[in-house]
């Protein structure tokens, strides 16, 4: 009976341990995609005051460029490929971004309060 107690103890504190690990596989990251010069979704949402990986997936043959003058990032995406993109820890609010390659192709980045 002694040996079930300490399998039930060591059972508590592994799931404790694991929970951060779950929450971080839970929280997906998030993805972009460039298809006929457009973004899609035209929004994606992170979490405020933290560094964001977002993958950007350019299915046109041209090169795409993500940027925005709003958080001060730039990256080129080729024709055909998917990249990942990093945004600097934002303060709550809404910020915009653009294909510099294609001006008009705009989106939005929303960031939340955790």
């Amino acid at each position: 009976m002694q040996s079930s107690g300490i399998l039930c103890g060591a059972a508590t504190v592994l799931a404790v341990f694991m929970l951060p690990c779950a929450a971080l596989a839970a929280e997906a990251t998030p993805t972009l995609t460039i298809h006929a010069q457009a973004f899609q979704p035209g929004s994606i949402t992170i979490a405020a005051g933290q560094r964001t990986k977002i993958v950007v997936d350019n299915k046109d043959a041209l090169p795409a460029e993500f940027e925005s003058n709003d958080f001060s990032v730039e990256q080129v995406i080729p024709g055909g490929t998917a990249l990942p993109v990093y945004i600097p820890p934002l303060k709550p609010g809404s910020y915009t971004f653009f294909n510099d390659f294609h001006p008009s192709s705009t989106g939005t980045l929303i960031v939340r309060a955790r």
